[in-house]
């Protein structure tokens, strides 16, 4: 008989993860789902290029930051110790596109954990995905996850580097105003992120919120959309990279307003608040891909529907 392979330790939540690298898988998406995205972030009749397949005069087009969609399936969360999903809080995500999403199509994904921060109180779990053209292995695109994880810390692992993002001290060249819909949560989960956080009464109660929040990656997409507008010209294939670090808590029906500022030629910082001021979604960092053709704006506050 055989002598059997004794099985492998799980990795713990500490730094001993980095390095573990899922199994390459292939996902794909229709036009459907592009429209399905843009709808869920906040698309609408006057964007019919992301919102329609078959309009005069509007080629059919996949909205960037659908990137955090289908760039990212391969996952190593599995591989890791289980989480109570109420103490996992996403943190940061970063985007980075090496060649224009299409409306259709079809991706090869792998993921690894990048890095594991000791917090004290939480551990922060970066993960990246590397998305390929699984017909020529061209890199796509790459996508950056950090979560923290609340009670996972204290193992005396490395904090991590700090930042030195700053808001700059002067008016933002373009402010971009949007409304979420109460029932915004309820239209993005449709393309993918099924967390009962963001649609159960009770599970919101569990996580300490009096009803279900938006997710983050929504009000993520909302802000993509202004710098598409704005920075890009609104023009996709120049939609290059993009960080964001998620400061609080958006409910559907909030405004949205992100604030943008160009620093050099083609990139920018943005900032994104809620009506009352709360700030969502900051520490921002955008770069075009290729050289820009000038500044972001000439006004200083616009809305978009």
């Amino acid at each position: 008989m055989p002598e059997l392979e004794p099985p492998r330790p799980q990795p713990s939540l500490t730094d001993d993860a980095v390095g573990l690298q899922s199994e390459r898988r292939r996902s794909s998406w229709s036009s459907t789902d592009a429209i399905v995205y843009a709808l869920g972030v906040g698309a609408g009749a006057d964007e019919l290029r992301f919102t329609t397949e078959n309009s005069a005069g509007h080629e059919q087009r996949a909205l960037p930051t659908m990137a955090v969609v289908v760039g990212q399936r391969a996952s190593v969360y599995g591989m890791l110790p289980r989480m109570d999903w109420t103490k996992v809080i996403h943190a940061e995500q970063t985007i980075e596109l090496f060649a224009t999403l299409p409306a259709q199509g079809e991706l090869s994904n792998v993921a690894r954990v990048a890095e594991v921060w000791d917090k004290g109180t939480a551990a922060m779990l970066v993960t990246e995905c590397d998305a390929d053209d699984p017909e020529n292995g061209r890199l796509m695109m790459r996508t950056r996850w950090a979560a923290f994880i609340r009670g996972a810390g204290g193992w005396g692992g490395r904090r991590g580097p700090a930042s030195d993002w700053a808001r700059p001290e002067r008016a933002p060249d373009v402010v971009v105003s949007a409304r979420t819909r109460p029932d915004q949560a309820l239209a993005y989960r449709l393309s993918g992120d099924r967390n009962r956080l963001h649609s159960d009464p009770a599970f919101a109660a569990r996580a300490g919120f009096d009803r279900p929040i938006l997710h983050g990656l929504c009000t993520y997409g909302f802000a993509g959309r202004a710098l598409l507008e704005t920075v890009c010209h609104g023009d996709p294939d120049r939609f290059g990279r993009m960080h964001g670090r998620f400061s609080a808590p958006v409910f559907p029906g909030d405004e949205l307003r992100t604030a943008i500022w160009t620093t050099a030629d083609g990139e920018a910082v943005f900032e994104t608040s809620t009506q009352d001021g709360s700030v969502a979604l900051t520490h921002g960092e955008f770069s075009v891909r290729g050289r820009s053709t000038g500044p972001a704006a000439t006004h200083h506050r616009r809305s978009v529907s």
